[in-house]
């Protein structure tokens, strides 16, 4: 099974820290998917320790929509492209309801991601087009890079569509600097994922929630800076209800205990918001 897992990752083009890296699965991340009473999948690349580590090495290959987690992604592009200034544009709302309250309110790119604003990036998309997304998803390699026609849904509705490994790897090349983008842009976004200190680190992550699907899919996905030791992550999880929203950001942090990223004795009250 680890000699199969090398070679897909190989095929794949996953960053991993030497070629010699150990690829590790881990049965104790699942017994935390278990506990909690849910399906989903983690995914760990640990440069330090030279190594990728796998809740479930066959779910870690499945692809499912990316969602909100696409708009690191999306802000990538736009930045590159120029289509937005990140720093001082601020996108209007238009007084109409919303379907989260905290979009209701002019924003800024980076309040827009912390609060996961689909409208505003979907403008961004459509600022873009379809042809120059297209394109720049392709260049980054981002799952299966299919994008479709509808040029401000396809995150969400499909056929885009990613894996947690996939997921692990495109952030651990934005972290380091190696996507096929400008070192400026790479910076920018980086800036924007929002981040906070948790025992003693900086955890930087952005939520996921594929409503659309069916089971519904819920993502965390970023990446922690513990001293001088950094990780990416990346965790997907099948959602039965809205109730189960607040698992994805705090069973990805029960892991990173787990994994020693983070604090092991310390207690998880963390939850989640945003999609």
């Amino acid at each position: 099974m680890v000699k199969k897992i090398f070679a897909f990752l190989t095929v794949w083009g996953l960053l991993l820290p030497s070629s010699q890296a150990e690829i590790r699965h881990d049965p104790a991340l699942a017994t935390l998917f278990r506990n909690a009473g849910v399906e989903g999948q983690f995914v760990l690349i640990d440069a330090e320790q030279d190594q990728t580590v796998l809740s479930d090495p066959a779910g870690a290959q499945r692809r499912f929509v990316p969602a909100s987690t696409f708009k690191v992604l999306n802000a990538l592009i736009a930045i590159e492209l120029g289509v937005v200034q990140e720093d001082t544009e601020v996108f209007p709302w238009d007084g109409k309801p919303r379907f989260i309250k905290t979009w209701e309110r002019d924003l800024t790119l980076k309040e827009a991601m912390a609060v996961s604003a689909v409208p505003v990036y979907q403008e961004l998309a459509r600022r873009i087009g379809l042809d120059r997304m297209g394109e720049q998803v392709g260049k980054a390699g981002y799952g299966n890079g299919m994008i479709g026609t509808v040029v401000d849904r396809f995150w969400l509705d499909g056929p885009l569509a990613i894996s947690a490994t996939e997921q692990a790897q495109f952030l651990a090349r934005l972290r380091q600097g190696t996507l096929p983008f400008a070192q400026q842009s790479q910076e920018r976004v980086r800036r924007l994922i929002p981040m906070e200190a948790i025992d003693g680190a900086r955890l930087y992550g952005k939520t996921g929630w594929a409503m659309a699907a069916q089971p519904m899919v819920g993502w965390y996905v970023g990446w922690v800076e513990n001293g001088d030791r950094v990780a990416t992550f990346a965790l997907n999880m099948v959602m039965k209800d809205q109730n189960q929203a607040p698992l994805r950001k705090s069973l990805a942090i029960d892991m990173l205990r787990q994994l020693g990223l983070l604090d092991p004795l310390a207690q998880n009250t963390t939850g989640a918001t945003g999609r």
